[in-house]
């Protein structure tokens, strides 16, 4: 699913036009980059949970070369899923 199949269910759901909802799912993005860049914390109940965490420097190692590669310390966003979307099968 892409942001235009996102919009398209906005479009089927709620009376609004095709530019409208893909502004609503450009401020939806766009508050929820701002809010994890700026630390906190977004919960949407029954989804799940997206956290900005601290990465610990350390050192990696490329695939192709196996030289070694320094990894250094700063943020990544970790997805916690909610209940309703972990008891969800796929397959």
């Amino acid at each position: 699913m892409i942001k235009i199949d996102i919009a398209g269910t906005l479009m089927q759901t709620l009376p609004v036009s095709k530019a409208t909802a893909l502004q609503v799912v450009d401020l939806l993005t766009d508050r929820m980059k701002k809010a994890l860049l700026d630390g906190h914390r977004i919960e949407i109940r029954g989804f799940g949970v997206f956290e900005p965490r601290p990465r610990k420097r350390g050192m990696g190692r490329n695939i192709k070369t196996g030289a070694s590669v320094d990894i250094p310390k700063g943020r990544s966003i970790r997805f916690k899923p909610g209940k309703d979307l972990r008891d969800i099968e796929v397959g």
